[in-house]
């Protein structure tokens, strides 16, 4: 049988699949192989496999044309996903099945990937209304991280009671398992604000918020400040631009536009609050209940929305004026919030048990082979 393993999007989305298709390459008869988009894949796969102590499976680039490859050179425009898809649409029908943790693969049937099965596994475990769309109907069988994720889905008809499986959190398992260089990320020893803006046009806090806060913090002595947007936010960015935002770090703040460090939760373990919009990393700083700050920089009507039901894990704060009157109330206010903490983060991560790869791993082949 062979699984061709999809990473057509970001890197990061390495870590929330990666340890599957290394679970599956262990199975008699499975052969693995990655294809990729994105030029920074290969590094991410190869830390995943060098973690786990795995062997190597084959990893090829997806084929481009001349014009796919002229569009791609333009960074600012995107990556062109469906272009790539179709580019590789003779090379992907020779496989039995494909998994992906993006649902752009969701096109695939209608540009001529008519062969294999379809799965699909969300690269994240948020509320925003961006992880619920009509392309999950599209694939014959997706892996969810939580029971939040799959009646959500279930209620809404974009999978059936027989198409899905929860097998807890790829991403959590994957991160537990990488090594990391030792030492404190700050010489000075303070508790430590972690500020993760999303790019989601209309949703994201960063133009409102980034220079006030940079402000904010660089005038006190309290806190310790990590920002480390959504990776993508500046993946589209040149270097110029990623290299003045990180060298306008100081002994009390930290800027980091990109590294490893951005997609393996260094950040959001080694943080004791987080300050946040719409990133399903919320979740994954929540695997340890701690003080959450919300920022709503849209003037959202936000409080009987599900796809902000975890800004009812903090305070939300409307102004950066407010912004370091709250972080300070924040630990104190915390024990409003801890309980509901527990439960969204139980709800949204699932099944924290050791194994949720060899979970993704059999129900892939129990789809497969039924």
């Amino acid at each position: 049988m062979k699984i061709a393993f999809l990473y057509i999007a970001e890197a990061y989305q390495c870590y929330h699949g990666a340890t599957i298709a290394l679970e599956l390459a262990t199975r008699h008869g499975i052969d693995i192989t990655n294809y990729y988009n994105d030029p920074e894949t290969p590094h991410h796969l190869e830390r995943v496999r060098l973690a786990a102590g795995a062997p190597a499976a084959p990893c090829l680039p997806l084929h481009r044309s001349k014009f796919t490859t002229l569009m791609q050179s333009i960074r600012s425009l995107g990556m062109f996903k469906n272009l790539v898809l179709r580019d590789n649409v003779a090379e992907l029908n020779h496989y039995d099945a494909i998994v992906t943790v993006e649902d752009t693969v969701a096109s695939a049937r209608s540009l001529g990937i008519t062969h294999p099965r379809l799965i699909y596994g969300p690269h994240g475990c948020g509320d925003r209304a961006r992880g619920f769309t009509d392309e999950v109907r599209a694939f014959d069988y997706v892996l969810l991280p939580g029971e939040k994720s799959a009646r959500r889905m279930l209620k809404s008809g974009l999978i059936q009671p027989d198409n899905h499986t929860v097998i807890g959190s790829v991403k959590l398992e994957t991160c537990a398992m990488l090594h990391r260089a030792d030492g404190p990320l700050f010489s000075i020893p303070r508790p430590t604000v972690l500020y993760n803006a999303h790019k989601a046009r209309g949703l994201s806090s960063w133009g409102r918020f980034i220079e006030p806060m940079l402000e904010l913090f660089g005038r006190q002595s309290t806190f310790n400040l990590i920002v480390a947007p959504h990776t993508k936010m500046f993946r589209r960015r040149s270097h110029a631009v990623r290299k003045r935002w990180n060298t306008r770090t100081t002994p009390g703040i930290l800027i980091d536009t990109g590294s490893d460090r951005c997609v393996d939760m260094t950040y959001t373990s080694a943080a004791d609050i987080y300050v946040g919009d719409v990133s399903s990393q919320v979740y994954e700083f929540l695997i340890t209940p701690r003080p959450c700050v919300f920022l709503n920089a849209h003037g959202i009507d936000w409080r009987n929305n599900p796809d902000f039901a975890h800004w009812h894990l903090g305070d939300v704060v409307d102004d950066p004026k407010d912004l370091m009157a709250v972080m300070h109330a924040a630990p104190a206010r915390h024990a409003i919030y801890r309980d509901r903490q527990v439960e969204m983060a139980s709800r949204s991560l699932g099944n924290r048990s050791p194994g949720a790869a060899r979970r993704g791993a059999d129900a892939i082949l129990d789809f497969i082979r039924s």
